[in-house]
């Protein structure tokens, strides 16, 4: 019976924290990781209703979960983020990071920076102190930012493209840190993902931009798919540390 139980929640007795899981990807991801065993603590900037929905949810699965308001772009949210679990939990296995922004026109010119990379390594740096060997660190990116440089952008799209670019290398250098404490980094990237916020913001500006897209990777993925390869990449032992998993498409035109 222990061993069937092991084998259905692969995850059971390890805890999680997602960055913006209050809807979207973070939700789906947030609620699969409880799928698989794991109790997980939602972080949510503002819209604690749907914070409080996908609470419920995991509750249900009969995981614990901890909400957790926080603005990552704030360190001193930061620190209290991890006191909680810390008090709650005392260890942290499995973080997700998922929030991300720069498309808002009421933020500062910085705010895609200070979101997309410092936040970033300051997650990071919090959750060190809480990680054990084992430990896995998955940072959810786009195709747009990860082969920023390399390959076109949406001109509107490109200070997050800079910004998450910026994050994942920041990340990335962190790698000799992370492997001498025993814990791994994936990198999930993905092409835009239907029925998510920022497509919907691109095509506003570029109207038509999701039906090309379709047209030219012959297919989207959606929400529940971008967040099964998170889940995986939290999950999945064969992914060596530095390991970037592409979902969908990665080839586009000029």
């Amino acid at each position: 019976m222990t061993e069937q139980v092991t084998s259905s929640l692969p995850l059971l007795g390890k805890t999680s924290l997602v960055t913006g899981a209050s809807r979207g990807i973070g939700a789906s991801v947030a609620r699969q990781l409880a799928e698989l065993g794991a109790d997980v603590a939602i972080n949510y900037r503002s819209k604690r209703p749907r914070a409080e929905e996908v609470a419920q949810a995991i509750s249900d699965l009969g995981r614990r979960t901890l909400l957790l308001q926080a603005d990552i772009t704030e360190t001193k949210d930061i620190e209290a983020t991890f006191d909680q679990i810390k008090q709650a939990w005392g260890q942290l296995d499995i973080l997700v990071l998922n929030a991300s922004g720069g498309l808002e026109t009421d933020k500062a010119a910085d705010y895609a920076m200070n979101l997309n990379l410092h936040a970033q390594v300051n997650l990071v740096r919090g959750a060190l102190a809480l990680m054990r060997p084992g430990g896995k660190i998955v940072f959810v990116t786009s195709h747009l930012a990860h082969f920023y440089g390399t390959k076109p952008v949406y001109p509107g799209y490109e200070p997050v493209a800079i910004s998450k670019k910026a994050g994942e290398d920041a990340l990335r250098a962190m790698i000799p840190e992370l492997t001498e404490k025993g814990i791994r980094l994936v990198i999930i990237s993905g092409d835009l993902i239907e029925g998510t916020i920022t497509p919907k913001l691109l095509q506003r500006q570029y109207p038509g931009l999701i039906a090309g897209r379709k047209e030219e990777a012959g297919s989207l993925p959606d929400v529940e798919e971008f967040a099964a390869a998170i889940v995986d990449g939290a999950l999945n032992e064969k992914h060596e540390t530095g390991a970037i998993v592409y979902v969908g498409s990665t080839e586009w035109g000029g």
